[in-house]
Order: C-alpha cells, then sequence, then structure tokens
C-alpha cells in the first residue's frame, strides 16, 4: 500500500458520513492493534469500532476447559496447553480449583506450549507417560494442529480439541434480528488460512461491506476506509486490504491438512450455545489419538452453571459485540487482570484485557457524562 496511515486516516474523515456508521472486526489481533494504536479516539465521532467473536480462548467451551482440569488432576497424565488456556477459570464450587493454573499449583503436570511441535516433543521424551494436548483455537492455529496428525505422533500422544471455525458466528449474528454492524473488517491471518472467499457471504447475503485487513495501522485503516467508502457510494464488494499475505483461495495445503485430519461439526460456543458447523473433531483415522475417546469423560453431574459464564460475567455479549468490554458490570471491579472472572480479560486475546492494557481502567458504570 502506499499511503500512509495517517493518509488513510485523512481520507477516512474526508468521507461525508453524517449517520453513526458501525464497523466489527472479528480478530483479537485486530482488536489489539486498533486499540493499543488509538485508532478510535483518532476517527471521527460518527464512527464505531466494534469487537466482535475474534478470541479463542474466549469461546472455548467451559465443560472443555473443566475436562482438562479433571484429566490433569485425576489420570496420571502431562497436560499441555496454549499459555492464555492456563487462566481459563469455570464455574465450580467455592474452594474447587478453578483454571488449569490452579491444577498445576497443586501439583498436577500441566505444561504451557506456543506449538504443536512442542507436544509431541514432550510425548517423544516422556514415552512411559500419556500426554494429552488441549488444543483450542481457530483456524489459523488449527492448521498446524492438524498437520501434526498427519505427519505422525507418538502413540502416548493424544489430543483434546476445542477447534473452532470463525465465519459461522458471524453468520449467526448476521441472521439474527439485530446484527449490529454496517460493515465488516474480516480477519487477515484466517483469510491466509482458508481464503478471502469466505466472508463473501456478507456481502452478497446480506449487502455489508467488508475488507480484509493485516495487523497494521495503515491496512487497518485502508478496510475501514473500503467499507466506509462502500457504504457512501452505495458499492457492496469484497476487498483485499492485506494481499501481501491473502491469496484467493488461501492456503490449499493448509486446508486439505485441515480436511484430512477432522471434520466439520456443530460446535458450543460458550456462553453463546450451538452454532451450526462452527467446529472441528478429529476423523475416525486418528480415535487413538482422541482424548475423548482414550479418556471417557468424566463425571459433571451436580455442577452448577456448568459450560456457562462464571455470575456477573457479560464475556458472551463483549464477544457479540453487543457491549464494550468496560459495559461489564464486573469489569474492573471483581474482574482485573490479576484476578480475571471471565476469559475475555484473561487471554491476550480477549477484547477486556486488551482494552485494560490500553489503559481503560474505568467501568463504564462509574464515568460521568460531560456537562453541556
Amino acid at each position: 500500500m502506499t499511503q500512509t496511515a495517517q493518509e488513510w486516516l485523512e481520507k477516512i474523515r474526508a468521507l461525508p458520513l453524517k449517520r453513526r456508521t458501525r464497523i466489527m472486526n472479528v480478530c483479537g489481533g485486530h482488536e489489539r492493534s486498533i486499540t493499543l494504536a488509538g485508532i478510535r479516539s483518532a476517527l471521527p465521532k460518527t464512527i464505531e469500532l466494534i469487537a466482535g467473536p475474534g478470541c479463542p480462548v474466549c469461546v472455548c467451551p467451559e465443560e472443555d476447559v473443566y475436562q482438562a482440569i479433571q484429566l490433569s488432576l485425576q489420570r496420571d497424565v502431562i497436560l499441555v496447553a496454549f499459555g492464555d488456556m492456563l487462566r481459563v477459570p469455570v464455574n465450580v464450587a467455592k474452594g474447587e480449583i478453578r483454571s488449569l493454573e490452579q491444577a498445576k499449583a497443586s501439583g498436577a503436570d500441566i505444561r504451557p506450549i506456543s506449538s504443536p511441535r512442542e507436544a509431541v516433543r514432550i510425548a517423544r521424551e516422556n514415552p512411559e507417560r500419556s500426554v494429552v494436548f488441549f488444543a483450542a483455537g481457530f483456524e489459523t492455529t488449527t492448521a498446524p494442529v492438524a498437520a501434526m496428525m498427519l505427519e505422525g505422533i507418538p502413540d502416548n500422544l493424544s489430543v483434546l480439541l476445542s477447534a473452532r471455525r470463525t465465519w459461522p458466528a458471524v453468520a449467526m449474528l448476521l441472521d439474527s434480528d439485530t446484527p449490529g454492524f454496517d460493515g465488516l473488517v474480516a480477519p487477515g491471518h484466517v483469510s491466509t488460512i482458508m481464503g478471502p472467499e469466505e466472508w463473501l457471504f456478507v456481502v452478497e447475503k446480506h449487502h455489508i461491506p467488508t475488507a480484509v485487513a493485516g495487523f497494521m495501522p495503515v491496512s487497518l485503516l485502508a478496510a475501514m476506509y473500503s467499507v466506509l467508502r462502500q457504504l457512501f457510494e452505495g458499492e457492496r464488494f469484497l476487498d483485499n486490504c492485506y494481499p501481501e499475505l491473502v491469496r484467493p483461495g488461501g492456503n490449499q495445503t493448509a486446508q486439505n491438512k485441515i480436511s484430512q485430519a477432522m471434520h466439520v461439526t456443530d460446535a458450543n460456543w460458550r456462553g453463546i450455545g450451538m452454532i451450526s458447523d462452527s467446529g472441528f473433531e478429529l476423523n475416525p483415522l486418528f480415535a487413538q489419538h482422541d482424548a475423548r475417546v482414550k479418556f471417557p469423560d468424566l463425571d459433571t453431574a451436580g455442577r452448577k452453571r456448568a459450560g456457562q459464564m462464571p455470575p456477573g460475567c457479560e464475556c458472551a455479549s463483549v464477544v457479540l459485540g453487543k457491549i464494550n468490554p468496560n459495559e461489564c458490570k464486573i469489569y474492573g471491579r471483581a474482574c482485573t487482570p490479576k484476578s480475571p472472572v471471565g476469559p475475555c480479560m484473561v487471554s491476550d486475546e480477549g477484547a477486556c484485557r486488551i482494552w485494560w492494557s490500553a489503559g481503560v481502567r474505568t467501568n463504564a458504570a462509574e464515568i460521568q457524562p460531560l456537562e453541556a
């Protein structure tokens, strides 16, 4: 892109937009860049940027986290997971272990990892132990997990898969009575893997302008300008403002690996419910490495609020773009990064954690309106 971020910002400010316009992003990396770069405050006040369902840790089913905790406590296993998952809380009675981090502190063998290759390495280094890889994520992290499976993994390694697809959550929002946004900034990394064409339905079915963006302010502002100009001029198309990495058709090799190792299924999103065709399961070929097959579900009877967000937590509304992070009743009060109540305050891709890191420390209910 030849324009600078400042030039794109000036082009946005020059658009004669008079009515309130809402643009949603569905990527935690986008939300982090937008917030830390101060893009919201630089835009005209008629433009509102909304954080959407872009945090896989935030929507990982509570019962999956609970199962991972119980596996680590009740079975002689080494449990490995991406680092953010260790602090995600579950709904248990006071005094019980409510996160993998607490389980680790109580003696469970839990190890944070940053890539599937580390899970393979740990399994090979500990051939006498069962190793369970709790693999949560969107398509970007699902592809390497699929590649790991197809390359061949040690007999003692199994996968507790909690993978989700991004676009079905947006489709669910748009099929609702109140989608809540006028334009969409589509995720760059997911589009790199799956192709930008996944987002054509937003334009063709719902007539909402859409642009794929990268993670630098110049790409994000270019995408915002694209959807705003489309709205102003009455055009509707899918724009690619991240051509450096996003290509038509996406990464066919990665897609093929996913389809060989996994199949699409209906899936539960924490606090939101079941979304059609929004998850992945391991194909039967890999049943011997499926933790749900190898370790039958542990008894969860009697658990209150199983599968739900913690009491008072409005993470589901934040994830769906219904409220801003600091509009949650417990944001900055009971819920902070030091003692998170909900998953949106745990993950680096969670909107609550991102807003807090950018200096938004006051709950919206405590902000006094300016006098006229």
